[in-house]
């Protein structure tokens, strides 16, 4: 019998985990606040799955048969059969552990709760529940069908079996997992990204390159896909201030201390490719 997904959020990451997860077998429920989300989410997926038959890369009739094993709804009761939910709504504490709290008294004792988010602690998530053992964090990568990276985090009190099943699951929709032992904020990748794009834009900021040069000496001297500026304009430069800002209350550390100029640019709303401008012109 194929085991059942929860996912809560239609957004894009949302949308992307419940595109693998149908993908590789799951019966996934998609969850959002409104019929207009659900329908961009399942639009994008349509499109991306679309893509893939286009390129030879997935059937037509696979592509079909995932389509119709993924559910929409706007009702969060529909997780309640779930084997494991993933939730996928913005980065906003309040919000996610009002969504865990909602969970806890809903789902199975055994089904594991996992979050998607980038930078927030998974034990703060986990104390509105009663069961913490069975929360995990599970982030995963924009966009998902493309990314292969899933970062799995243990809070406090995870437990062994909570992320041996939340591997099991992120491995069989296809991706490669790193395992983040100590429930610190901002995890692994969101502290080296952070760090790496503060120190760039320190360096931007006083006149001691451009960002052009900055993103090519990343990509050329460390081997990176793309530069620091560049993948901030990507992800969203208020979206980077936010995880830096998050990562420096927590640790006090002033290596993530956001730049002056971070702050102003998102007061302008020179926000990257999502404004039209950023580090770069778009």
């Amino acid at each position: 019998m194929a085991k059942k997904l929860a996912v809560i959020g239609a957004g894009l990451m949302g949308s992307g985990i419940a595109q693998v997860s149908a993908q590789a077998g799951w019966d996934v429920v998609l969850r959002d606040v409104t019929d207009a989300a659900l329908t961009r989410g399942t639009d994008a997926i349509k499109t991306s799955y679309d893509r893939f038959v286009a390129k030879g890369r997935l059937a037509a009739a696979d592509a079909e048969a995932a389509l119709g094993r993924i559910a929409t709804t706007t009702d969060l009761d529909a997780a309640a059969d779930a084997d494991i939910v993933v939730e996928a709504v913005f980065e906003n504490i309040d919000t996610k552990r009002e969504i865990f709290r909602t969970l806890d008294g809903l789902v199975r004792d055994e089904t594991v709760l996992a979050s998607n988010t980038s930078a927030i602690p998974i034990t703060k998530i986990a104390a509105a529940t009663e069961r913490p053992e069975r929360v995990v964090g599970a982030h995963f990568f924009s966009p998902v069908p493309m990314m292969q990276l899933c970062e799995l985090v243990r809070g406090y009190k995870t437990s062994d079996e909570t992320l041996a099943a939340v591997r099991e699951f992120a491995e069989g929709v296809g991706k490669t997992c790193i395992v983040v032992n100590r429930d610190v904020a901002g995890f692994v990748t969101t502290r080296l990204i952070s760090a790496l794009v503060v120190e760039a834009t320190k360096l931007y900021e006083s006149g001691v390159a451009t960002a052009e040069d900055i993103d090519t000496a990343c990509k050329l001297g460390f081997g990176h896909a793309m530069g620091p500026l560049a993948t901030a304009d990507l992800t969203g430069v208020d979206i980077l201030l936010h995880a830096a800002d998050n990562i420096y209350t927590e640790s006090q550390d002033e290596k993530f201390a956001p730049p002056e100029i971070m702050r102003r640019m998102v007061d302008a709303g020179d926000l990257g490719r999502k404004s039209g401008q950023g580090f770069y012109q778009h």
